[in-house]
């Protein structure tokens, strides 16, 4: 895409601090870090969301995370990590290219999961099948 921020990465029209690379991905260091070796995961095609993009691109960034995620760990030598995606504007996605966020968690670090709620009566069986049949 044209004027995506992640696309000129990939195409080199744009700096980056690379970590991996391959026909489908492209992994490089977010320049704002929540910690340090804070590393997005992007296709290489650009998709915008996660609905947008096919089987075949999907498997290839999830391996590639899970890949990266391995590395993050043993190479930080931290003992954890979150992964991240931001799915819309709405959910806090700013560069409209699909990618994955892999956090170097570390003790103490101060980050804080998101915060979390009680369904209230039947809530939770009515939100359940809303999703189920939109499912089918």
């Amino acid at each position: 895409m044209e004027n995506c921020i992640f696309c000129k990465i990939i195409n080199k029209e744009l700096p980056s601090y690379e970590v991996y690379s391959n026909d489908y991905v492209y992994a490089f260091l977010d320049i704002n870090p929540v910690n340090y070796g804070h590393t997005l995961v992007v296709p290489k095609k650009h998709y915008e969301n996660l609905e947008e993009i096919d089987e075949r691109n999907l498997k290839e960034l999830i391996i590639a995370v899970k890949k990266i995620g391995k590395a993050i760990k043993d190479g930080l030598n931290v003992n954890g990590y979150n992964i991240g995606i931001n799915n819309g504007s709405v959910a806090g996605q700013i560069v409209p290219h699909l990618h994955f966020h892999i956090i170097p968690r570390l003790e103490d670090d101060g980050i804080k999961l998101m915060p979390q709620r009680k369904y209230i009566e039947d809530k939770a069986s009515k939100y359940a099948e809303k999703i189920r049949r939109a499912l089918e």
